[in-house]
Parts: structure tokens; C-alpha cells; sequence
């Protein structure tokens, strides 16, 4: 009475199966995937940054990654301007921040050094923005307090933009 079914479930499972063989399982990335890349603009400077608005992106941000391109760096939105607090817990690259106030200018950048797990807070309680950069990355560019920031791409990963103030 079984035997049909077992025959059935397990050519089933076969079928389904064989078109994994040979395929490599790979594991999640400790990071955002490359999906989340954005081109973006300071000044006149391209950039390409990945945008963090969950949670969880912002609590892991940077943590364990080994490299960075040149241009290339993580954006960190805040629903309404604060004080905000970083550090480098678990983060092996050697990062500059800069802390962006609502209307994306360029208030603040700091140098974060790997593991360094001592707090850099914003002086400001007007910050908006962070993005994290390879360090040396501000000054080599010339981009200074009072640089702007391009606000338009929260839409590209669905958020809506009126909730971050813009």
C-alpha cells in the first residue's frame, strides 16, 4: 500500500534534485550583495556606495570585509537628524566618516581605525547622513565641510523619501 507512494516520492525527490548536481551551495555574504550598489554624487565627485536602511545592514555595515575600492563606500540614512554614534567593532578597514546633515551637506569627517571599538559620535545633533569611505578618501578628493551630498536614490532601493525628510 506504501510501496506506490514511496516509488513516487522518491522519483519525485530525484527529478527535483537532479538538476542541482554539480551546482556550487554557496554560503550569504557577509555583506550587502553588489546588487546594492548605487552611483552617486559629492560636489562633482562620482561614487558608487551601497545604501543600508534596515536594521540589521546598519548594524553590520562595514564588519568583516577586507576591501574597498577606491571610490566605493556604505551610506547610512537616519529617519530624522540626531546625534549619531559610530564604531568599528569587527571592522578590519581603515575608514574615514563623514556626518551629513539633512539637506546632504557635509558637516563633520572623522578617521575610524580598524577594531577600534571607542565611540565617534557626531558633534552635531543635525546629522542625517553618515557615509563610511576608504580612509583618506575626503581629503584626497578635496571634499570638505560644506560639500553636498545627492539625496536621490533612497527610491532606488523602495524606500519612500519623505520618511527620511527629503
Amino acid at each position: 500500500m506504501f510501496r506506490p507512494f514511496f516509488i513516487f516520492f522518491l522519483s519525485g525527490f530525484f527529478f527535483l534534485t537532479a538538476g542541482c548536481a554539480g551546482q556550487k551551495v554557496t554560503p550569504a555574504p557577509d555583506h550587502l550583495p553588489a546588487s546594492h550598489w548605487f552611483e552617486m554624487k559629492i560636489d562633482k565627485k562620482d561614487i558608487r556606495i551601497q545604501l543600508v536602511v534596515t536594521q540589521e545592514e546598519m548594524q553590520r555595515g562595514l564588519m568583516h570585509r577586507t576591501e574597498l575600492s577606491a571610490d566605493d563606500g556604505m551610506i547610512f540614512p537616519y529617519t530624522r537628524p540626531r546625534k549619531v554614534v559610530f564604531w568599528m567593532k569587527n571592522t578590519p578597514l581603515p575608514l574615514d566618516i563623514g556626518y551629513f546633515d539633512s539637506a546632504g551637506i557635509l558637516r563633520e569627517i572623522y578617521q575610524l581605525h580598524p577594531f577600534d571599538e571607542t565611540s565617534v559620535p557626531s558633534r552635531s545633533s543635525e546629522i542625517q547622513f553618515a557615509l563610511e569611505m576608504n580612509q583618506g578618501w575626503f581629503s584626497r578628493n578635496k571634499i570638505r565641510p560644506g560639500a553636498a551630498l545627492d539625496l536621490d536614490l533612497l527610491a532606488a532601493r523602495g524606500f519612500e523619501p519623505s520618511d527620511y525628510g527629503l
